[in-house]
């Protein structure tokens, strides 16, 4: 019942937690004493730049030779993969033996959507690795350990921590993935150009580090010897992991600081976990490794992801990287980064809205740039939830979008997170998607791969109306945020209330799992089977097409971190954020939203009265229970003590 209370609170406050307040037009500011914010002509820089490292070749070897020494000890001949921070795969290695298949964990009650599934396990280890480096930062190190504390439908997950709320990033491992329309492709443009796509999303299996050289991350390892791609369910325990434990003796020399590691910092008073393998948990001594020449096996090309030749890494933060500095053109603060195309051509250059067919007055290119550097300028001088030293920096990528999904700009900091980059895109179309008049209609309208209608996507419109009692939500009569839309796609409503039914966007808890979330695994199971079978999507969903857009092209997003753009009580797009905590996330993006919307006038924030916060779900023994719109910290600035920063807005 701590949560029911925790949220009977929250409305009680009716402000800054619940993000509503009264009015949609007050006069608060993130400034203290309120005001109309302005941006600076001339925005100063704030963040230090990434220095220019990279793995070479021996060194690419050198962790493959170091986790085969680790499995031969330990007689678990193993799949190995090493990447770069923006997901270009070096090498896959395949041991002597090695199993050649793995399959995602099955549930108690049989496969559901992604449960279940055998896959060539050279898949499993990439997306170990590429999990590993996209997490982690020069202020945070994660791992794929830290990956499954923070997804499952309770944090942490333990059998004694029944009743508590979802992982602060519930949903996020359905990100990056294979049929992302964002995440480049091996084979397409310039070679080295990332950020490259996962190949099973973000993974919560333990055996995925970063890897580190001079405190700058550059890449990952990813390990697959057991054949069981899972998750820990019990926190409380120290699991042996045989997998894990090969992939810290790969990290041997390159090993994430012990500063910045998950263990040393905290999200909502609860300490993230890195690994419970240790150094002396290893068999093998990792610093007398045999070289990989000889090692029994061989380099193992990965159609789609890896050619079979050991690679060099690519320089985070330079053109070749896909990830780079942004001209004075592109964007006016100079710490902005922007995805580049290996050419120098921004690949989401600030543009007008696509959808005049649809809005009466879509975005302009200055609505846009007013609210990406307004959000920029909010995120610089946030504190930081998940980085280290204390008092360190918000850093996270922030995406606009039109109503019909297109990628409006997009622009992040130097050292937020790559994952963050797939993640902003994927809230924004989902809060511009369920705030839509067209939401219910797409839906309904969503075919299998094979263009029937998908029975699997459908049957969520029914139990949204029922949940409801009103096709509202699905129809455009609600400003749904993604905290919103997290609120209804959880296993339990209220979030973690063991006695409660599903959200309607959830899967019931007897059949919900990391795998199979709900709606948000319903929509890209499809694309995902064909990624498994060698097929190439070039989005992720079966969704109607609008004027050749897919509302929802690199997937569902279903944690916080978007709000909807109104001109009026008209919906003209979302605002996405994502790198960094999800109460700093929405912070960004509500602020960013607002502010934009005092400076250029028109656009902004929807009206209080049409925001999720203000719908009231019925529940038996209780007196119902609101959406939020978006929760933000109490006290976020490092540039003044002000507190409560969304309460008036």
């Amino acid at each position: 019942m701590r949560a029911f209370a925790v949220l009977a609170l929250a409305l009680l406050l009716a402000g800054c937690g619940g993000g509503g307040g009264s009015s949609g037009s007050g006069s608060a500011s993130p400034v203290a004493g309120g005001g109309t914010p302005t941006t600076p002509a001339t925005p100063t820089s704030v963040y230090a730049r990434p220095a220019a490292e990279a793995l070479t070749v021996a060194e690419v070897e050198g962790v493959i030779a170091r986790a085969a020494a680790e499995a031969n000890a330990r007689r678990l001949p193993a799949v190995i993969a090493v990447v770069d921070r923006v997901g270009n795969v070096l090498a896959v290695f395949s041991m002597a033996g090695a199993r050649a298949t793995a399959t995602t964990r099955a549930g108690a009650n049989g496969n559901t959507d992604a449960e279940g599934v055998t896959f060539p396990a050279a898949l499993g280890a990439i997306s170990k690795a590429i999990t590993g480096a996209y997490l982690s930062s020069g202020g945070n190190a994660f791992s794929t350990r830290t990956a499954s504390q923070i997804v499952q439908q309770h944090f942490p997950p333990s059998k004694s921590t029944v009743g508590l709320e979802s992982g602060p990033l519930f949903g996020v491992q359905f990100s990056q993935l294979p049929c992302s329309d964002l995440n480049t492709r091996l084979g397409s443009g310039a070679p080295m150009i990332g950020p490259k796509r996962a190949p099973l999303g973000l993974a919560a299996d333990p055996g995925g580090f970063p890897l580190y050289k001079n405190g700058v991350v550059v890449g990952g390892v990813g390990v697959m010897a057991d054949g069981d791609y899972g998750f820990d369910p019990e926190i409380l325990d120290v699991d042996k992991d045989a997998e894990e434990a090969i992939a810290l003796a790969a990290t041997t020399g390159l090993a994430a600081p012990e500063a910045i590691r998950a263990e040393r910092i905290s999200v909502d008073g609860t300490l993230l976990r890195f690994s419970d393998a240790t150094t002396a948990d290893l068999l093998s001594s990792p610093a007398a490794a045999p070289p990989l020449a000889s090692v029994a096996g061989s380099l193992t090309p990965v159609a789609g992801f890896f050619a079979g030749s050991t690679l060099a890494g690519t320089p985070y933060g330079g053109e070749a990287s896909g990830i780079r500095a942004a001209t004075t053109a592109e964007f006016s603060h100079p710490d902005a980064f922007v995805l580049s195309d290996g050419a120098g051509g921004n690949r989401y250059p600030v543009r007008a809205a696509s959808d005049a067919g649809d809005v009466a007055a879509p975005l302009t290119a200055a609505e846009v740039r007013a609210l990406l550097e307004e959000a920029f300028a909010i995120m610089a001088r946030a504190r930081a939830q998940i980085r280290q030293p204390l008092d360190s920096r918000a850093q996270v990528s922030i995406s606009v979008v039109d109503t019909r999904g297109v990628a409006l700009g997009l622009v992040r900091s130097p050292d937020a997170p790559v994952f963050g980059i797939d993640v902003a895109l994927q809230k924004a179309r989902s809060a511009a998607f369920f705030s839509n008049p067209a939401a219910a209609s797409d839906l309904a309208g969503t075919t299998t791969a094979a263009g029937a209608p998908d029975a699997n996507v459908r049957d969520f419109v029914a139990r949204t109306n029922a949940f409801f009692g009103s096709p509202a939500v699905l129809s455009g009569g609600v400003a749904m945020s993604n905290r919103a839309i997290g609120n209804i796609a959880r296993p339990y409503f209220p979030d973690g209330e063991v006695a409660r039914p599903p959200g309607p966007l959830s899967r019931p808890i007897a059949s919900f799992s990391p795998f199979s979330t709900g709606l948000q695994s319903a929509l890209i199971v499809q694309n995902l089977v064909q990624v498994l079978g060698g097929g190439n999507p070039a989005r992720c969903t079966f969704l109607p097409a609008v004027a050749g857009s897919n509302r929802l092209a690199n997937g569902l997003q279903i944690f916080p971190g978007a709000v909807p753009l109104y001109r009026g009580t008209v919906l003209v797009g979302a605002i996405g954020v994502s790198g960094d905590g999800i109460d700093q996330d929405d912070m960004i993006a509500f602020l960013g939203a607002a502010n934009a919307g005092k400076r250029v006038g028109g656009i902004g924030l929807p009206p209080a009265s049409l925001r999720s916060d203000q719908t009231l779900v019925s529940l038996p023994g209780s007196s119902g229970v609101r959406l939020r719109f978006v929760g933000c910290p109490f006290a976020p600035f490092l540039d003044t003590a002000e507190q409560n920063v969304c309460q008036a807005l």
